[in-house]
């Protein structure tokens, strides 16, 4: 079956809005947090490290399998009380906006009383959707990136062994797609030209709807993005034109839908530190396309048994019912943009789709003399630094962190070597001078308007609070003390992520 634009947003707000369950029974907020085990602090160093550091010195730790069990299970003490803390936050919230609502009722005040009420309510409500997805999504994702550094620690010496014995005896050579030197002669789905009325369709619908962020004005950015995007398609699979254009949007994430339409968002290019790790997510976007995730997941059955009951939550919120007022704000604050879960669901993806593309996007980036290590790079900076906060969406349903660590490396181990791989150009470090000025621009446009007008907000309100999220502090220190900012003190733009910052 098709899945129409309106389906696909039908389905994303439907998973935002319905599709969690309520705790019943939620924990005390400030409860103690769970003590770490004695002599610890070793392991949970090494943690800290870098994957690309971890997969070069695991072979070299000492740690037994006592201290890697206790380890794990603290790590999940830990994520049970954080989850925990943000579950009862949630909770709380909620009854003050009930509360707040049925006071706003049963008052006749003067219109500055229920005008305050209404702001009061609307920012209750955004506190509330911002606890549901920590702990919904973000925690998790900040531990799973935790007991994902375990695991290597504890498994990638075996795991190197065999793969080096796989080099040593061929057998690396018979995995799939294992043909690189075919890369552009191959088929890896046949019928990509299929996709694209497809792809032009959504595109087409997602403008008209106005649920596209709007794009770049810039020329030298645009023409930058375009000249890596296309190098690395000349370089893949693609058999259809690449059409490339870049949002205007502080989501960090690269999207492809069905056909051929890729688009890159500000905050990818704002969280990139050099050219090789854009052209490894461009590879893998390009790797969807190749591979027709989309058109995989538009022939699934299961879409349509919850389609209507999707459709009428999407309605509450496109027409600004009450049960929008949260969604809003997840989107306009950065939780989830809506780039993002349009791409995730419109590609359909999952754990395997994501692994493929992971694959194919690795070997596009070096066969486009790409440092291909570039691509988990960025990886890694999204979990270490970003994973839990700006970058949750890109985590989203998305194959465990070891499995996908692991594979890549061994991808990369399994191509031929080059004397030579490009890390960084001049062009794209112009490319990023220019992007500040972008950036800057928008920051101030979009500092006192919504840029995505869902639902009927209230206006006249002061900034509103929400939760702090510093990119340097441990996920433990979001989870015991949580602070309270305005929107315009804690900022609104994708910050500059260095590599190998403390998670």
């Amino acid at each position: 079956m098709k899945l129409s634009f309106k389906g696909s947003v039908a389905i994303i707000l439907s998973e935002l809005l319905v599709l969690m369950p309520a705790c019943s029974h939620p924990p005390k907020v400030g409860a103690p947090a769970p003590a770490p085990p004695q002599g610890i602090e070793p392991l949970s160093r090494e943690l800290r490290k870098p994957y690309l550091e971890l997969f070069k010195i695991s072979s070299e730790l000492q740690f037994s399998n006592s201290e890697i069990r206790q380890m794990s299970q603290y790590l999940q003490k830990g994520e049970d009380y954080c989850v925990g803390q943000f579950k009862a936050r949630a909770h709380k919230l909620a009854s003050e906006v009930s509360q707040a609502k049925k006071q706003l009722n049963r008052n006749s005040g003067s219109n500055g009383e229920e005008h305050a009420q209404r702001c009061k309510i609307q920012n209750l409500e955004l506190l509330e959707s911002q606890a549901k997805v920590l702990y919904q999504h973000a925690i998790p994702v900040a531990y799973e990136n935790r007991q994902a550094k375990l695991e290597l620690i504890q498994n990638w010496p075996s795991d190197l062994k065999t793969i080096k014995e796989e080099i040593a005896n061929g057998s690396y050579r018979n995995r799939r797609w294992g043909d690189v030197k075919d890369i552009g002669f191959r088929t890896i789905v046949p019928g990509q030209k299929d996709d694209i009325p497809l792809g032009q369709e959504e595109v087409r619908q997602m403008k008209s709807s106005g649920m596209l962020p709007p794009e770049v004005k810039d020329q030298e950015i645009d023409d930058y993005v375009n000249s890596v995007a296309q190098n690395v398609a000349r370089h893949s699979d693609l058999q259809i034109p690449l059409h490339v254009t870049v949002l205007n949007s502080k989501e960090i994430n690269a999207f492809a839908l069905p056909g051929g339409y890729l688009f890159v968002e500000r905050g990818l290019l704002q969280a990139a530190d050099n050219e090789s790790e854009l052209a490894g997510v461009i590879g893998h976007e390009i790797g969807h396309v190749v591979a027709r995730h989309g058109h995989q997941l538009m022939r699934q059955a299961t879409i349509a048994s919850i389609f209507y009951q999707a459709a009428q939550v999407a309605a509450l919120v496109l027409t600004g019912g009450v049960a929008g007022i949260g969604t809003y704000y997840a989107l306009q604050y950065g939780f989830y943009g809506l780039g993002m879960l349009l791409s995730l669901k419109m590609l359909g993806v999952s754990r395997e789709f994501e692994l493929q593309a992971d694959q194919l996007g690795i070997q596009y980036a070096w066969n486009s003399d790409y440092d291909p290590q570039g691509f988990i790079k960025f990886f890694d900076k999204m979990a270490t630094k970003e994973g839990y906060v700006n970058g949750v969406s890109w985590f989203h349903t998305h194959p465990p962190f070891y499995t996908r660590m692991v594979d890549a490396e061994r991808e990369i181990m399994f191509l031929p070597k080059k004397e030579h791989y490009i890390v960084n150009t001049k062009a794209f470090m112009e490319m990023k001078k220019e992007l500040k000025k972008v950036s800057a621009e928008a920051n101030r446009r979009e500092k006192n308007a919504p840029t995505l007008e869902l639902t009927k907000n209230v206006k006249g309100c002061a900034p509103p609070r929400k939760f702090e999220f510093k990119p340097d502090e441990p996920i433990e220190t979001l989870c015991q003390s949580p602070n309270l900012v305005t929107g315009e003190k804690s900022g609104e733009t994708a910050p500059e992520i260095q590599s190998g910052s403390p998670e």
